[in-house]
């Protein structure tokens, strides 16, 4: 008896369970939801629009899309178009791989001030996601402040100081790069309450900040410790080693007369955001790191900003019906109940890289086999047919695979300047050019 699954999400985690269902479930069907019209989530939409390898990987996920065991449903949310209930007595088995779209809060003062925004609504902003179209960012000063040491923090910081030669190649959305090309940027700060031992982000992502054409990084020698301490072995602690090393040389670069500077500013812990009627800017608190925690030292500075960008994480916000624990959705090893899965980010945090995806899916896929054998899940339910059904009943405009070829298609037309496309920034745009 051929089986029946419902991935609910597109983006990586989503289409590394869909590769390992079929391995494991060769005749199996999978529909794949996402609520938006085009898929492969993160990659199109979190990924830094220069960061061409990694999109790559949406070639590997559109040939999974490709096959005749795979059926993709765009624009269907499910919530909204759909219960979690209708997906669960339909399908053999769910995996939601619905990501984490909601940022974290700093939780201080000041933080509901207009020109305060989260990572992922900003980078939703300039990578062209629907749902940030409009957030407008206040980017008519010459500082920002970025809250957070980690690769979003890094991706944020060195999209607003590359030029537009620097972004040409890039999928950048046009709004965007106009709104940065006018901002009179003259420094960008980078905030983190612990140090660079701590810090999130990776070597790579530190090496890509070198030689920037308008744009001098600045780091504090003083700061940087002489070696890696704390409890970190093996990997970890060669990553954390590498960090401090291309830190040192970061410090070290010479310095030539550049319009913009990029400021590294470890052990600062923002404590209220100031501003009358918006952003106008932050004030920090200097912390030091006892055994790995930031503890405030009492000492508080101030930085001018118009803006201010959070990368301190994100949580989860999934259909009514799948509780919340913490950020994430509630699971044990990606078990929630029933017949109900959760991978990826909703599973277990923003933590890692695309490819950290590839394992965690597999180990869940792994369990939901062990369901199967054990007989706690019977094979049988009727799967797309009767979700057709509901769908057409309600008259839910489905984006088909064939569909997504078409708004590529179309965005690849729309391209000018040397990019590859331009993306549409709203739903509306995208059904208009199937219709």
């Amino acid at each position: 008896m051929s089986a029946s699954f419902a991935i609910v999400g597109s983006g990586p985690s989503g289409m590394y369970a869909a590769d390992a269902l079929l391995k494991n479930f060769p005749d199996c069907q999978i529909d794949v939801f996402d609520k938006l019209p085009m898929p492969f989530g993160l990659i199109r939409y979190g990924v830094a629009p220069d960061h061409f390898k990694t999109k790559n990987t949406a070639r590997q996920f559109s040939r999974t899309l490709d096959l005749d065991q795979v059926r993709y449903l765009g624009n269907v949310e499910i919530g909204r178009d759909l219960s979690v209930d209708e997906l669960k007595d339909n399908y053999d088995a769910v995996l939601y791989a619905t990501g984490m779209y909601n940022d974290r809060l700093l939780g201080i003062p000041g933080e509901g001030l207009p020109g305060v925004y989260g990572a992922c609504a900003f980078v939703g902003w300039y990578n062209a996601h629907p749902d940030y179209r409009d957030i407008d960012p206040m980017l008519d000063g010459g500082n920002v402040a970025v809250i957070g040491i980690g690769n979003v923090a890094l991706d944020v910081c060195r999209v607003l100081v590359k030029t537009r030669a620097e972004m040409q190649d890039t999928d950048i959305a046009a709004h965007a790069l106009e709104a940065i090309e006018k901002m009179p940027i003259e420094e960008v700060h980078m905030f983190g309450r612990r140090g660079p031992v701590e810090a999130g982000f990776t070597p790579k992502e530190l090496g890509e900040i070198f030689d920037l054409e308008r744009c001098a990084v600045i780091v504090n020698p003083d700061q940087i410790p002489g070696e890696v301490t704390g409890d970190f072995e093996g990997r970890e602690k060669g990553v954390k080693e590498k960090n401090l090393a291309t830190l040192r040389e970061l410090a070290a670069q010479d310095k030539p007369e550049k319009p913009v500077r990029l400021q590294f500013q470890f052990y600062a812990s923002p404590v209220e955001i100031l501003g009358s009627g918006r952003v106008e800017g932050i004030r920090l608190e200097r912390t030091e790191v006892i055994d790995g925690k930031a503890v405030a030292t009492g000492k508080t500075f101030d930085v001018p900003c118009c803006s201010v960008i959070t990368a301190i994480g994100y949580y989860a916000g999934p259909p009514e019906g799948l509780p919340l624990r913490g950020a994430t959705i509630e699971n044990v090893y990606g078990r929630v109940r029933d017949n109900i899965y959760v991978v990826g980010w909703a599973k277990r945090g923003s933590t890692g890289t695309i490819p950290t995806n590839g394992p965690d899916s597999r180990s869940v896929v792994e369990l939901l086999i062990e369901d199967i054998s054990a007989g706690a899940i019977e094979l049988g339910k009727p799967g797309g047919t009767a979700i057709n059904t509901l769908l057409s009943s309600r008259n839910i405009r489905v984006v088909s695979r064939e569909d997504v070829n078409t708004i590529r298609a179309a965005e690849v037309a729309n391209a000018v300047d040397g990019h590859p496309w331009e993306k549409f920034t709203r739903i509306d745009d995208m059904l208009a050019v199937l219709d």
